[in-house]
């Protein structure tokens, strides 16, 4: 064989096979999973994405409104498949009808406690403009992102106390090698409850309620055995320091929207946390 069409074959190989080791880690550290929190103050506005699929988990006062259309709007997002409205209170549902009016929407999951209020009328106002039926969760409902089931997990029980924030929807999910736990604004009694029922533990936690300090927190955190959390707080209050220190506790690298809004990757292995 000629020396140089030889010298080229091997050049051409050592090349290829480059470019198939680099295609190859490249896919497997692709981060496929984004979960981005809005700075949206003391109240819960998340975005999970997976190719071009979409859930939010609640949609932040009224006043984020424009921030989150915004954001859909740069990033190409039309259409959610579904919109979990954790619980009724106005820093959880006050966006919903400017989203709902704005953006197509497959399927709405909500709490089974209503709370009267002008954001929950113009909610449902939205709702019945756009024909959507909610879908009110009791028990355990499982939904589909991409190629993760997801469930959506109601209150078994009406609460006396903090009806409203008890009764917050809590979403769960395992990608992989990686579980994610979402748990609204539940308070000491659904944390007695959730953990009595699951023993699941998890890589990453939405810590509950905004940061304020739960006497049951040590419980959920010591049950849920979580590696990081995300805390939703606002500039003005920011997030409660016997928060900080369970979590600083149970050695949790957390971080809190009042510093910014923060971007969760994971490619089902690993899980990366900018901000």
């Amino acid at each position: 064989m000629n020396k140089k069409l030889l010298i080229a074959i091997i050049i051409i190989t050592i090349l290829l096979i480059t470019l198939l080791i680099y295609l190859i880690n490249n896919k497997k550290d692709k981060y496929d999973l984004k979960i981005y929190f809005f700075n949206a103050g003391k109240a819960d506005a998340i975005l999970i994405s997976k190719n071009n699929h979409y859930i939010m988990i609640d949609t932040g006062e009224e006043k984020s409104s424009k921030e989150i259309l915004n954001y859909f709007k740069n990033n190409n997002i039309t259409k959610l498949d579904f919109l979990i409205i954790t619980h009724f209170d106005k820093d959880h549902v006050g966006s919903a009808s400017q989203i709902i009016d704005n953006i197509e929407i497959d399927k709405v999951l909500q709490s089974n406690v209503p709370k009267e209020s002008t954001y929950y009328d113009n909610y449902l106002s939205s709702l019945n403009n756009k024909n959507i039926s909610p879908i009110t969760v009791e028990d355990t409902y499982q939904i589909e992102l991409d190629d993760i089931s997801i469930d959506v997990s109601g209150p078994n029980k009406i609460y006396e106390k903090n009806d409203s924030n008890n009764s917050s929807l809590i979403t769960s999910f395992t990608y992989k090698n990686n579980s994610f736990l979402f748990t609204g604004d539940i308070e000491n009694d659904r944390i007695k409850d959730y953990i009595q029922e699951n023993s699941n533990q998890y890589d990453f936690i939405k810590i509950p309620y905004h940061g304020k300090y739960l006497k049951r927190l040590d419980n959920l955190l010591d049950n849920t055995k979580p590696k990081y959390g995300v805390m939703t707080c606002s500039n003005k209050e920011g997030c409660e320091e016997e928060t900080k220190e369970v979590l600083n506790n149970y050695n949790i690298k957390y971080y809190s929207t009042n510093n910014g809004s923060i971007t969760v990757l994971s490619n089902g292995n690993k899980i990366v946390i900018k901000q």
